[in-house]
């Protein structure tokens, strides 16, 4: 279980580049994502899944984050944290991953990835998102 965060983080990265870089192809990111991770091909369709179940519910993310980040605009938001919103969104909505996993290892994204108050916003934004009987 340890090594999904390696598909997470894969996920993370290649989601930042197609928000910041809308040219790269989705077959550019499938072939990045074969490339990094060549031995375990459950790891790929992991990260290839958050990749585009976020990509393709990236409307509904967004709107979804929108209502809950009172005052907050995802165009005023910190790349990376916008794509970790969207993608732990997206696995908690999506995935059979328990919310309270989906949150933590989005604040280790957060903290890996982010500036030094990623991993609170993140954390009080996924909080708002979780299911009542998970918190």
């Amino acid at each position: 279980m340890a090594n999904r965060r390696k598909a997470r983080e894969l996920a993370l990265q290649m989601l930042y580049q197609v928000d910041v870089n809308p040219d790269v192809s989705p077959a550019d990111v499938r072939v990045m994502i074969r490339e990094y991770m060549t031995d375990d091909h459950d790891l790929q369709r992991f990260a290839w899944q958050l990749f585009v179940g976020t990509q393709e519910m990236r409307q509904q993310l967004d709107t979804k984050i929108e209502e809950i980040a009172a005052n907050w605009k995802l165009s005023r938001m910190a790349v990376t944290d916008r794509n970790i919103l969207r993608m732990a969104c997206y696995e908690m909505m999506q995935v059979k991953t328990p919310p309270k996993v989906v949150v933590d290892e989005a604040i280790e994204l957060a903290r890996t990835f982010g500036g030094e108050n990623s991993p609170a916003f993140v954390n009080g934004i996924l909080d708002r998102m979780m299911p009542p009987a998970t918190t």
